[in-house]
């Protein structure tokens, strides 16, 4: 697995080297946009909106557009010359009690792993954290963006959670939150009596995606039922395309010296009937000078 990051964490005069890999991973349903017709694959293309050419990834960049209109290009080489000391380290910012982090707020969940030279440091931070029951608060920057995060402890890894910024929580505003609903004192009792009632420790291995598996089961139907289609690649249907220009050549081919020999029998058939009355208009001639 590639590292995502690769860094320190900085606790005071401490610095410990780690890499970050990515600790989660989404589990896909596989399926993708395809052309019912034919079932070809429908790809989503980068496409300029001025003069409609396809980009490569190499000339790409990023722009900032302005009321008017106007964008401002901004390069690789830009955002480089950007200060940006958490690109390299993550600085400890303090140290809290994590029921006192709405969930909401993070992000990504990565693995740190310690360098050789760092191993006992790294330990012992996470020993402290586990011991203390509280997550290290941090700032780090990753794909050349800053944000805040956590470090908590996990089955003895520590654990970089990414978190967003508060001004990109939104706001709720429903209707309901401006009315006034009356709860009766026994109706909130059997609410909560029903809330014990189902309270169990949570065991994530119990929870399966059912959806996810109905999905597998309808398309192992199909392919047990023949329900498939081959689409043609683009490489075949230039093959196709090569294959009907060399036969359309062949059998043109074929006709030109049949046409030939037509051509040339044509011509001495016409030759000879033009010979033939020749002579005859020749003899017609002849006979009327005797008489």
């Amino acid at each position: 697995m590639r590292s995502v990051w690769n860094g320190t964490i900085r606790l005071g005069l401490a610095s410990i080297p780690v890499k970050a890999y990515g600790a989660t991973e989404e589990q896909g349903t596989g399926l993708h946009h395809v052309h019912v017709a034919d079932g070809g694959r429908v790809r989503h293309r980068r496409v300029c909106e001025v003069d409609g050419a396809e980009v490569e990834l190499a000339e790409l960049a990023r722009g900032y557009v302005l009321p008017g209109g106007e964008t401002v290009v901004l390069t690789e080489e830009d955002f480089a010359k950007l200060p940006l000391p958490t690109s390299r380290a993550m600085e400890v910012q303090a140290f809290a009690q994590v029921e006192e982090i709405d969930p909401i707020y993070f992000a990504r969940s990565y693995h740190l792993e310690p360098e050789p030279s760092g191993v006992k440091s790294y330990v012992l931070l996470a020993e402290a954290l586990k011991r203390s029951g509280r997550v290290a608060v941090v700032k780090i920057a990753l794909r050349q963006r800053e944000s805040l995060a956590v470090l908590r402890v996990r089955d003895q890894v520590i654990v970089l959670e990414t978190m967003l910024w508060p001004d990109e929580i939104r706001t709720p505003d429903f209707p309901f939150l401006h009315q006034e609903v009356s709860i009766s004192e026994h109706e909130l009792h059997e609410a909560t009596d029903l809330v014990e009632t189902l309270s169990e420790k949570f065991t994530p291995s119990r929870y399966e995606d059912s959806y996810r598996s109905a999905l597998q089961a309808l398309v192992q139907a199909k392919i047990d039922g023949n329900e498939t289609v081959q689409p043609a690649s683009s490489a075949q249907l230039d093959g196709a395309a090569d294959l009907l220009g060399a036969l359309r050549e062949t059998v043109a081919g074929k006709r030109r010296p049949r046409q030939r020999v037509e051509d040339a029998r044509t011509a001495e058939a016409a030759a000879a009937a033009a010979s033939a009355k020749a002579r005859a208009a020749a003899r017609r001639k002849g006979a009327r000078a005797k008489r």
